[in-house]
């Protein structure tokens, strides 16, 4: 009872030593995990002055991004450019609030009808913009798909952005102006001139070799032009290719299976439980079938001339019979049996015209098309008799009916054209009718109305078909590489890196500087995988790691780690060095030098002394000793007759001696040369404006940390 007593009278006092276990816990947990700290931390991807872009905004575009981007753009490449996009959206957006600029209901309705001035959906009968047509295709869009009607919303978002940014670069051109003085200075940069006489001590003339600098003196340079020298977070590694490519004895069992392919084999038929014939390649009558039941490319009808013949067997091929085989023989990775199925004479190009008619599920099919496939080719086949009677009406019903916008224009023609550049049956008709043929024919774009308007140059052309097996390596050959790659893993895991792969005849390839958010590693192309491996917290230097890429395995160490600062000395030695050795031979040559005249040091030196004629401010460039802006300089500030003492130039030491100072033609009006000074501030607004506004903004970037690269 009595314990109890004093638990009741020091309840408070537990109260608050428990509540501090538990602050302490959590602090504990938040310092092992600092990313906890801001509860914006993972959905944050990046905050430009102020203005936060969530992971779920951004992550929308970038699916756009990307759609509007096909194939070809890596993932990291459209992340990039949308952060690019929205970087400059908040800089402006900055300004645009600073100023109150804004667009305007009004102003809004005319950039919308400047757009979308020449788009046939919002014109009326006149071919002129009708502003109701754009009205009641917005409420539908409302109505109807809230997925495109915000793409609507984010495209007049687009256009209003791209106002007010022009409206801010014409504020800012606005309140440039050149002064009668700025022109006044311009063109005296330029009119006025000094001839001078000088001695060049190159620093050529010094060895580079004999010149050291130490790592210590650069690292001093670069304390002491930090701002040259700002480096961002990156990571240094290298990496073993272990590549799955065919090897000599795969490219032989690839070569030896087509060459069977050439005979008639007996073969066991489980079926009849006996032996049959099965017809070779040489022999067969059924080209088509044989090829695609043993290639691994379909066969292609088409007749080509001798030009779309891989160019090194191109004679060979085009030189056969009818019925013989070229081959086998190696072609852009894949072994290939080629065999001259037809030949024929065929027209080199074709005139012709047509009228498109598209049906729902056709390629140009647009959202106005209604008619089933059915009825688009009753439809073709009605124009058809029409032209057949009366040719002269083609003109007339390509405007009322064809879908093809880009030869409508040219009354449904297609000028002259080489043989295959259109779809298949296109070109079919075109190649193999006579001039004055008129047909319907379809296509994945619809049904054409075609009429042939002329052929020219029929030449040989022959119809080939290929056995194609492609050069890839054999399943002993991809579990060799399996095991050299895991061999090698585990070995390195206790050995030295660099030494192992020596030892083994393998290729180590360093790559150094890898910033964080890269994505391609020399060698082996997009390797996102790896950059973010690298920059993890938990991968230490010297940790090992095997990636599978597309031609096999990469094992990867992690050779160091840099922090945002500073370059290394290794980093900045490029350039660094040149700057420092270049004093340090400016050094030398003033300690030599005892001469105070052009003639004695041009004698001391074993040099001669030169002239230079006219030297201008505006391109400050001494002929023969190249361009020397400080010492152009330094003979402005000399009177006639007046020698220098040394002067340190780009290329060497210099000593000058001014001959003659030709002042600038004095005008009766500078208004020209300030109207020159006015235009070349305008010119540079569209360049460095940006630029110095997201130089002077406050960005971070968070991509990294939201690990959404």
């Amino acid at each position: 009872m009595a314990v109890l007593n004093k638990i009741r009278q020091r309840s408070l006092f537990l109260i608050i030593v428990i509540a501090l276990a538990l602050f302490s816990f959590v602090l504990a947990d938040l310092f092992k995990n600092g990313d906890a700290l801001s509860a914006k931390s993972q959905n944050t991807v990046g905050t430009i002055n102020g203005k936060d872009i969530t992971r779920t905004e951004f992550l929308q575009k970038v699916e756009v991004a990307q759609k509007q981007a096909g194939p070809s753009a890596t993932n990291t490449q459209v992340m990039n450019r949308v952060w690019e996009q929205e970087v400059r959206q908040a800089v402006m957006e900055t300004q645009f609030e600073e100023l109150n600029i804004t667009v305007e209901k009004d102003q809004m309705r005319d950039l919308l009808k400047n757009a979308l001035a020449t788009s046939p959906e919002f014109l009326n009968e006149a071919g002129l913009f009708d502003e109701n047509k754009l009205n009641e295709y917005i409420i539908n869009l409302k109505e109807t798909s809230a997925a495109t009607y915000q793409e609507w919303i984010n495209y007049e978002k687009s256009l209003a952005s791209n106002a007010l940014q022009q409206n801010y670069f014409n504020l800012v051109k606005a309140g440039l102006t050149g002064t009668l003085e700025e022109g006044k200075f311009e063109h005296g940069l330029e009119g006025n001139k000094v001839d001078i006489k000088f001695v060049q001590i190159p620093f050529s003339s010094i060895p580079d070799s004999s010149v050291t600098v130490s790592k210590a003196e650069i690292k001093s340079y670069i304390e002491k032009h930090k701002d040259m020298y700002k480096a961002d977070a990156s990571t240094d590694i290298q990496y073993v290719e272990f590549k799955e490519a065919a090897t000599v004895e795969d490219e032989e069992a690839i070569k030896n299976g087509l060459t069977a392919l050439l005979n008639d084999q007996e073969v066991y038929n489980e079926s009849s439980k006996s032996n049959e014939t099965v017809t070779g390649f040489l022999k067969t009558e059924n080209n088509e079938a044989f090829i695609n039941s043993n290639s691994d490319i379909k066969f292609d009808g088409r007749f080509v001339f001798k030009s779309a013949l891989p160019t090194a067997v191109a004679d060979s091929i085009f030189n056969l019979n009818e019925g013989q085989i070229y081959g086998p023989y190696k072609d852009n990775g894949y072994f290939k049996l080629s065999k001259v199925v037809a030949v024929k004479q065929i027209p080199d190009s074709a005139k012709v015209r047509h009228i498109l008619i598209p049906f729902l599920g056709s390629r140009s099919a647009d959202a106005e098309v209604k008619q089933t496939e059915e009825q688009a080719k009753q439809t073709a086949d009605s124009i058809l008799a029409v032209l057949k009677t009366d040719k002269s009406k083609f003109t007339e019903l390509v405007t009322k009916f064809s879908s093809d916008k880009g030869s409508v224009e040219n009354e449904g023609r297609y000028d002259w054209h080489p043989y295959n550049t259109m779809v298949p049956e296109f070109n079919d008709f075109e190649f193999e009718g006579k001039v004055g043929d008129l047909g319907v024919v379809k296509t994945v774009f619809g049904f054409h109305v075609i009429e042939i308007e002329g052929q020219k140059d029929k030449k040989k052309a022959i119809q080939v078909g290929t056995i194609a097996r492609k050069i890839e390596p054999s399943q002993a050959t991809v579990d060799k590489v399996f095991r050299d790659a895991s061999n090698f893993e585990i070995s390195a895991d206790t050995k030295d890196f660099t030494e192992l792969a020596t030892e083994n005849k393998y290729v180590v390839r360093p790559v150094n500087s890898i910033k964080e958010l890269d994505e391609n590693i020399p060698g082996i192309g997009n390797q996102r995988q790896i950059v973010r491996w690298a920059f993890n917290e938990e991968t230490k230097i010297g940790k090992i790691k095997r990636f599978n890429i597309p031609s096999g395995y990469a094992i990867v160490q992690l050779v160091a780690k840099r922090e945002k600062g500073l370059m290394t000395v290794e980093e900045a030695t490029v350039t660094a060095m040149p700057v420092i050795r270049k004093e340090k031979k400016a050094a030398i040559i003033r300690k030599r030098v005892s001469a105070t005249t052009l003639d004695d040091l041009a004698a001391a030196e074993n040099t001669t002394v030169r002239t230079a004629m006219a030297i201008n401010m505006k391109n400050p460039t001494i002929s023969g000793a190249g361009k020397e802006p400080f010492i152009v300089g330094a003979a402005f500030g000399l009177k006639e007759g007046q020698t220098s003492k040394l002067i340190d130039g780009n290329n060497g030491i210099y000593m000058i001696e001014v001959n003659k100072i030709t002042p600038a033609v004095e005008l009766d009006s500078y208004q020209a040369a300030a109207n020159q000074v006015e235009q070349q501030k305008i010119n540079v607004v569209n360049t460095r404006l940006y630029n110095a506004l997201k130089e002077a903004a406050e960005i971070e970037d968070n991509r990294a940390k939201t690990q959404i690269q």
